[in-house]
């Protein structure tokens, strides 16, 4: 009776048990916190090595997948083109103290002018190639993308053996970037429909992806700088592990973005007989017929827009080495104005992404005016501030402009050949780019008449546009188009 009332584990063999249990975990235990007191300060600096990494790395993926992005696959298309902008500012650093800043200024405006003329032609005429080519194989997206990464990769590694020797492999290297980066172009914009988060249009989503790959250009540029002055080849080995990172981000994508359901092929004009949908009436070739009068004018905006964007780039790179902003030499001063247009389209971006309810016709009259202001302007008072002011705010007008087309786009198009429609109109404005990028290398270094030059082209592209812009905005129908 006494063993019975007697709690268990309390006394007797069942008890010795116990206590010799509560030993050895007492022992278990020091031993477990000799070590633990040993391991705390490792972990934290474990911890402390890590946090440099893993901290911006949940910042952003925080940030990408904010708003639905995450669950639909947007966020990850973010950060894949943000590290496509890394890989390609990279390999511009590299090129640009290759071919630009290693030789006198007259040998560079040679040297600028054959690359262009081995790279840029060639790639005008097979840039309204590829869009239809990957129209014909929509179910392949995620391995055209990688495909367009690992190309890039693997001609980054060329390059940096002709930028090393001098040899002529540069300039088809070069042209096989900007093939691989246009056919990358193309499949993202095919990409992004597919992957909407709810209640998001697809001009938001696309400045999200926009302004993600500004900024990852913008941490890349002094990275690519700093590499640069180890050796010439280096950024070019730093292009090559960031494409490597993308061709495996490439494959991260939801499957379904490989789906081509419900789609067409775009015909980018405005022809009566197709403004209701595609192919309605059989066409012998297909011309740039079914986007209507408001996307066919905007589009007509936009490229002059892009023209100046090539222009300026060019023509101030030269000038800048003749005639360096006060104080700096011609790569800061080069860089500064290059900076104010990067700050400038990153801003237009966000204000695109913010603007809602607002005719994207009106925006595109309105920014482009600025535009044009802005370079007469700079023209007549030519200076430094001025000329940075000219570059931030033709960067915030071609990202504006470029988002209200895309609006324009997704009110005016059918559905069916909407993606179609976007790689078509991409197309237009790579080539205005290289007209305008032409233009710019063989103006004299007069700075007053460049910028003069600079407001005809894009006053020219306002001129013929802003009637139809300003009708289409008047009678647009019932449902106001949305910015974002």
């Amino acid at each position: 009776m006494a063993a019975a009332k007697t709690p268990e584990g309390a006394t007797g063999v069942g008890g010795s048990k116990g206590m010799s249990k509560e030993i050895k975990g007492s022992k278990g235990s020091g031993r477990g916190s000799g070590s633990g007191r040993a391991g705390g300060p490792l972990r934290a600096i474990g911890r402390a090595l890590h946090l440099p990494v893993t901290g911006p790395a949940r910042g952003i993926r925080k940030a990408t997948h904010a708003h639905g992005a995450g669950e639909s696959g947007l966020g990850k298309l973010i950060e894949l083109h943000g590290v496509n902008g890394a890989g390609d500012v990279m390999i511009t650093v590299a090129l640009a103290s290759t071919v630009f800043f290693s030789v006198p200024t007259d040998e560079a405006r040679g040297r600028v002018a054959l690359y262009l003329a081995i790279t840029m032609a060639p790639f005008t005429v097979l840039a309204p190639v590829i869009g239809p080519l990957l129209d014909r194989i929509p179910h392949g997206r995620r391995a055209a993308m990688a495909g367009a990464m690992l190309a890039r990769a693997l001609l980054a590694l060329i390059l940096s053996g002709a930028v090393a020797s001098g040899s002529l492999e540069l300039y088809p290297a070069a042209l096989g970037v900007l093939v691989a980066s246009k056919a990358y172009g193309v499949v993202r914009s095919a990409v992004v429909p597919r992957l909407l988060p709810p209640r998001f249009s697809l001009v938001k989503a696309n400045s999200r992806v926009t302004l993600g790959g500004l900024l990852a250009t913008g941490v890349a540029a002094p990275i690519a700088a700093g590499l640069q002055s180890i050796g010439s080849s280096w950024p070019l080995y730093g292009a090559f592990v960031i494409f490597m990172v993308g061709t495996f981000l490439s494959f991260t994508l939801p499957p379904k973005v490989d789906s081509a359901k419900g789609e067409d092929v775009a015909l980018l004009a405005a022809d009566e007989a197709h403004l209701h949908g595609p192919h309605l009436k059989p066409v012998k070739r297909p011309g740039l017929r079914t986007v209507g009068i408001a996307v066919t004018h905007a589009l007509g905006a936009n490229a002059g827009v892009r023209c100046l964007s090539g222009f300026l780039i060019f023509f101030l790179a030269f000038l800048l080495r003749e005639h360096p902003l006060t104080g700096e030499s011609a790569a800061v001063s080069l860089g500064i104005v290059i900076a104010a247009a990067g700050t400038g389209n990153a801003l237009g971006t966000a204000v695109g992404a913010w603007l809602r309810s607002k005719a994207p016709e009106l925006i595109i009259v309105t920014v482009v005016a600025c535009v044009i202001a802005a370079a007469i302007t700079a023209a007549i008072f030519f200076g430094a501030l001025l000329v940075a002011c000219l570059a931030a705010v033709a960067g915030f007008a071609q990202a504006l402009a470029k988002l209200s087309l895309d609006a324009l786009i997704q009110r005016d198009v059918p559905e069916q050949v909407r993606t179609s429609a976007f790689a078509r109109s991409e197309t237009i404005l790579q080539v205005s780019w290289v007209f305008g990028g032409a233009v710019g290398i063989v103006m004299p270094l007069n700075g007053t008449l460049g910028l003069f030059v600079g407001a005809a082209i894009v006053a020219t592209g306002w001129l013929a546009t802003v009637r139809g812009l300003l009708t289409s905005a008047r009678h647009g129908g019932p449902a106001r188009p949305r910015v974002a």
